[in-house]
């Protein structure tokens, strides 16, 4: 029988810092300590060269279940949909109008914290309904 592992998920993007706090808002995530010898995490930042400053950020599940997610600078800008993307399950055992009632809702959240809404994708007899946003850079995520 395989061990189970962790893991965490990287997002490549401009803004590690902003990007983060983007999803810790969504996903109601935190900011995990600076590392030992640091009061802030802008204090070990200004510790680094001035070329690595700004170039990585993260953030946790504060109850230790759900993967960290770690953001890393990158030069390049996104140029097309998301090979892999997060679901944020809000509509979990919900069915029709009352499963739209609760994606509509988390949108409604998301949207002055920089989400846009792309797409909704409704029942199809198969599958319920979700809803397709992007992040504060254009990354693809699906409310579920």
């Amino acid at each position: 029988m395989a061990s189970v592992r962790t893991f965490q998920v990287t997002f490549d993007c401009a803004d590690p810092e902003r990007v983060a706090r983007f999803w810790c808002e969504v996903l109601g995530y935190v900011v995990p300590p600076p590392p030992p010898g640091f009061d802030s995490w802008d204090d070990f930042d200004a510790a680094l060269p001035p070329e690595e400053q700004g170039r990585a950020f993260a953030c946790v599940d504060p109850t230790g279940v759900g993967p960290r997610l770690f953001f890393q600078r990158v030069p390049e800008g996104k140029v097309v949909k998301n090979r892999v993307h997060l679901d944020v399950r809000v509509g979990t055992g919900l069915v029709g109008p009352e499963r739209l009632a609760a994606l509509e809702a988390e949108c409604a959240r998301l949207i002055p914290l920089g989400a846009t809404r792309f797409r909704l994708v409704e029942a199809d007899g198969v599958n319920e309904s979700c809803l397709v946003m992007q992040d504060v850079e254009g990354n693809e995520f699906c409310l579920d």
